[in-house]
């Protein structure tokens, strides 16, 4: 099962460059912001809880389709590309095994312990 999860987010990590190369950005800004989204981590230096969710809202795709639609809504490309790099980011750390973090600490995600 584990494989079939990451060839899916493989897929829309595929799809999130797609989507990127619609925009009118160089391909340098892609590969400068696709780590971005991690300075989320920074909220574990005020405890487990709030930085579970601080990088919770950064890493959910939902939040992240929402943001995209806004921007093709308001025709602003920067909201578009904010988008676009939190949804192909947050593919690129699930296709990882990084999902979505547990108050427990960061190491617990919604797809098993990272590391073991």
């Amino acid at each position: 099962m584990q494989k079939v999860i990451k060839l899916e987010e493989l897929g829309l990590f595929i799809l999130g460059i797609y989507f990127f190369n619609q925009l009118e950005y160089a391909w340098w800004w892609f590969l400068v912001l696709i780590l971005v989204p991690d300075f989320s981590m920074i909220g574990y230096v005020f405890g487990d809880r709030v930085g579970a969710l601080c990088y919770n809202v950064v890493h959910h795709r939902g939040i992240a389709i929402a943001l995209y639609f806004v921007g093709i809504y308001c025709s602003n490309e920067i909201v578009q590309l904010s988008g676009v790099i939190l949804f192909t980011h947050s593919s690129m750390d699930r296709m990882f095994g990084y999902g979505l973090k547990y108050e427990t600490g960061f190491k617990f995600t919604h797809l098993g312990e990272i590391g073991k």
